[in-house]
């Protein structure tokens, strides 16, 4: 019970520090036309501070670790939660002069959870309480299973685990090499199965083990939980924040924290797929509420995302760069269309070029192949129960939402699933990959990191469809009635 409470009190602190980061920062304004409430008062506000604010926590803890590092100290609870905890106080302190400066921070209950006006009437305010406790549900579950589950022997046993035992048991971040490296370098280094994966993921859990003073296979993977449920809040704060009506929002919420994929990368801790979906997700919106509301807080939040997806794992590198692609849609949509279009001809050619060489690239070798793994493709998409209906609901709303797949506020999320998902299958085709796929070990992990914002964008283009729809019989009714124009 004392590690329990010792690893919640160690992430809430994290936790608190992204978000005293992010609200000591100028955020959202109200809508002078409107009159809307901005700051924490805006729809989905909070659920999008509070998911937003783990992700930079999280983040800020381990440049924290690698800072206390490189000045020499050995990692311990005092070494690292001192720093924590004074950035948190700072953080917390211009907040609150913030909030003194302006309108001043709502009470929780003003703000947390819609009000009853906001709320649907009838049975649509009811399945909006039944999702929200089925998802409360849900995540306890995954609480227990991530708590008691230890860690399965693939890859986070064998490549990024290894890495996080041994920092814990010297103190400090002791260098992992190649085979040849380690062999040669007589004790100097440490050996794994991918010594070139980058740090972050082990970092937490060393946090996690220093919490509770001992290696504790189940209990180090407290941040893959925290990482699920703040995915959830932000899904739902985004689109509450663009508009969507509460239930609709927590629909999509539920849809990503109910995904099978994704709650076995929580209840199987240990990979660093669901982190880069959570950090590439909320980096394209954050993006788009920049360029929406041009304030301080999300172009910051938009830059930490940005610099921390590469630490992740080596796809987040690519993943950073169409996030530069990302922006430049949403900065300058015509101009952005055309430099994605000339990017995705590039690559193509680039790939069909590079392949002749056989070259190995992030870990993967590309060469010429004739054959598109489609079967296997078709049997993780549409045949084995690992995205619910996601795939359909991709396929039917593309169809018969097309009109709003270029429309502001969808296009930068279109042009980057697109370019992503053509990343993704020029690998599955491309490379070694290939195998990987056929044998469904790698193809769901893989699109793990574009399956929440997926979903966001399913949600979106549904409602700009359906919102047209109910316009276009309104106009046609009012030209029919409207009469002859008057002499």
């Amino acid at each position: 019970m004392i590690d329990i409470l010792l690893l919640l009190l160690g992430h809430a602190l994290v936790w608190g520090l992204g978000v005293a980061l992010l609200l000591c920062l100028p955020g959202r304004k109200p809508a002078p036309a409107t009159d809307a409430a901005g700051g924490l008062r805006a729809p989905g506000e909070i659920a999008w501070t509070l998911g937003a604010g783990w992700f930079a926590g999280a983040f800020v803890l381990t440049l924290a670790m690698r800072g206390v590092d490189a000045a020499g100290v050995p990692f311990s609870r005092l070494s690292i939660a001192g720093p924590l905890l004074a950035l948190s106080i700072l953080f917390a302190v211009l907040a609150l002069r913030r909030a003194r400066g302006g309108r001043g921070f709502p009470a929780v209950g003003d703000a947390a959870a819609p009000s009853s006006a906001a709320l649907p009437p009838g049975w649509q305010r009811w399945l909006w309480y039944a999702l929200l406790a089925w998802l409360v549900l849900r995540f306890g579950l995954l609480l227990a299973e991530s708590a008691l589950r230890p860690l399965y022997a693939w890859d986070s046993w064998m490549q990024w685990a290894t890495k996080a035992r041994v920092w814990f048991a010297l103190k400090t971040m002791a260098p992992f090499a190649p085979f040849e490296t380690w062999l040669t370098g007589n004790g100097a280094t440490y050996i794994d199965a991918a010594p070139h994966y980058p740090a972050t993921i082990p970092l937490w859990q060393v946090w996690s083990a220093l919490l509770i003073d001992r290696w504790d296979d189940s209990l180090t993977n407290f941040a893959w939980w925290a990482t699920a449920v703040a995915l959830s809040c932000v899904v739902y704060g985004h689109l509450r924040g663009t508009g969507a009506s509460p239930l609709p929002a927590l629909v999509a919420a539920w849809f990503v924290g109910s995904l099978p994929i994704l709650d076995t990368h929580v209840a199987l801790a240990g990979y660093a797929d669901l982190p880069i979906a959570g950090y590439l997700t909320l980096a394209v919106l954050a993006a788009l509420r920049w360029t929406r509301e041009r304030n301080l807080r999300d172009l910051v939040l938009f830059a930490l995302l940005l610099i921390a997806l590469p630490t992740l794992k080596n796809p987040g590198k690519v993943w950073a760069l169409l996030l530069l692609l990302t922006l430049l849609v949403a900065l300058a949509p015509r101009q952005g269309l055309r430099v994605a279009g000339i990017a995705a001809g590039l690559g193509v050619l680039a790939v069909l070029v590079l392949a002749q060489t056989r070259p190995t690239i992030l870990g993967y070798q590309l060469h010429l192949r004739g054959t598109f793994p489609g079967r296997g493709l078709l049997d993780a998409y549409f045949v084995y129960a690992n995205w619910h209906l996601l795939a359909l609901a991709v396929v039917a709303v593309a169809l018969v939402g097309y009109r709003s797949l270029l429309r502001p506020g969808i296009a930068p999320i279109t042009v980057t699933l697109a370019i992503g998902m053509g990343f993704l299958f020029f690998g599955f085709t491309f490379t070694n990959a290939y195998a990987w796929v056929e044998d469904q070990s790698t193809v769901n992990r893989a699109t793990l990191h574009l399956a929440p914002l997926l979903v966001v964008w399913v949600m979106l283009v549904f409602g700009d469809w359906s919102g047209r729809m109910r316009v276009a019989p309104t106009v046609q009714d009012a030209g029919a009635t409207g009469g002859s124009r008057p002499a």
